[in-house]
């Protein structure tokens, strides 16, 4: 897969999917299951979504 989330990115991804997972769990809710999607793309450095709008925040083009 080509990268198409970069450094920044992806830290905010983890932080997002950090909080969304801890307000699931404090709230005792299963919406925070939707913190999968970001913890997901923000360890893949792969974004489908930016994919298909043509986005890319990785400075290299590397394939991991």
């Amino acid at each position: 897969m080509i990268c198409n989330v970069g450094k920044t990115d992806r830290a905010i991804r983890i932080i997002l999917a950090a909080v969304i997972a801890g307000l699931g769990l404090y709230f005792n809710s299963w919406i925070g299951l939707v913190a999968i999607v970001p913890l997901a793309t923000g360890l893949s450095l792969f974004c489908p979504l930016y994919k298909i709008f043509g986005a890319n925040t990785c400075s290299n083009k590397s394939v991991r």
